[in-house]
């Protein structure tokens, strides 16, 4: 059992808000993950000031921005939410990560992009979220997670959100059955885990056939076809907010619509919270469809 949490903001008035809702619907969700928590905030111009990329990385050694900086030869911002350190600088996304990965070979790039920062760790979410400064945090979109762990470790690695491409985040309360046999055929085509947990699978599986020029949709209604399991998933990029569940819709999700935002959680409580909850359109997800909201 893990609890998600999502906010996709449409009035731009909420935007220096979004840190402070994405945090009370996270604690409405620690009781569904108790071990370890991670979000992914989209926008945020403290964690990736505009003109540059930021890289998330668990694990970083002591000496890794004098090392990117020297590497690049451009200035490297860095922040210390331990145990995510963020880093950001004037290049392109991919570079800069492949930069990191190259430089810090035990270290784990969680996330990367123009646009996104996804922030992780072990221990109750509602003190991760502090640690992170996310209810300070402003914003136009962002994901969170709380974690109870069932098939791998607690580790802040093994936490959701799975950031695997550019821009791009995976959240899942679930499990799938066959992941080891997709994960197998996925590596036999070059493509590298940093992880044991499930949810990678199908978060390197959404990558793919993103970069092979799907869209989100698509993608998704491809991840149906063939994953088996229990799932509801809430995906994000730049520019899209989607939730899909499995066909029989075993695992619970709620969804409020209205003209300022839209939001999803595993449970009601989460969205009570909420300016205008009470004028918002509030729904169950129907099973395997893929919900679709964009810029």
């Amino acid at each position: 059992m893990c609890g998600i949490v999502g906010l996709h903001l449409r009035d731009a008035s909420l935007e220096p808000r979004l840190g402070s809702l994405l945090t009370g619907m996270l604690g409405q969700m620690v009781d569904r993950g108790p071990d370890s928590a991670g979000v992914a905030v989209y926008g945020n111009p403290v964690f990736s000031p505009a003109g540059e990329s930021s890289v998330s990385v668990l694990d970083a050694p002591s000496d890794l921005v004098t090392a990117v900086r020297d590497a690049l030869g451009v200035t490297v911002g860095a922040l210390d939410l331990a145990p995510t350190t963020v880093l950001h600088a004037p290049v392109p996304a991919t570079l800069l990560a492949d930069t990191v990965r190259t430089l810090a070979p035990t270290a784990t790039v969680i996330g990367f992009g123009d646009d996104v920062t996804v922030l992780k760790g072990t221990g109750d979410p509602r003190d991760l979220a502090e640690t992170f400064g996310l209810p300070a945090a402003s914003g136009r979109q962002g994901v969170g997670h709380t974690r109870m762990a069932t098939e791998s470790a607690v580790t802040a690695a093994g936490s959701h959100p799975f950031a695997v491409g550019p821009d791009q985040c995976l959240v899942h309360n679930g499990s799938f059955s066959n992941h080891l046999s997709i994960k197998r055929e996925l590596e036999d085509e070059g493509v590298v885990f940093d992880s044991e947990n499930d949810t990678e699978v199908g978060a390197r599986f959404v990558a793919k056939h993103l970069a092979e020029g799907a869209d989100l949709e698509k993608a998704l209604r491809l991840l149906g076809e063939r994953f088996d399991g229990f799932y509801t998933l809430l995906v994000s990029t730049s520019d899209s907010f989607a939730v899909v569940r499995d066909p029989i819709a075993c695992k619970p999700a709620i969804v409020a619509e209205c003209d300022a935002y839209v939001a999803m959680a595993s449970e009601f409580r989460a969205l009570a919270g909420l300016p205008g909850i009470t004028d918002a359109r509030i729904f169950e997800p129907e099973p395997d469809r893929v919900y679709v909201w964009r810029r």
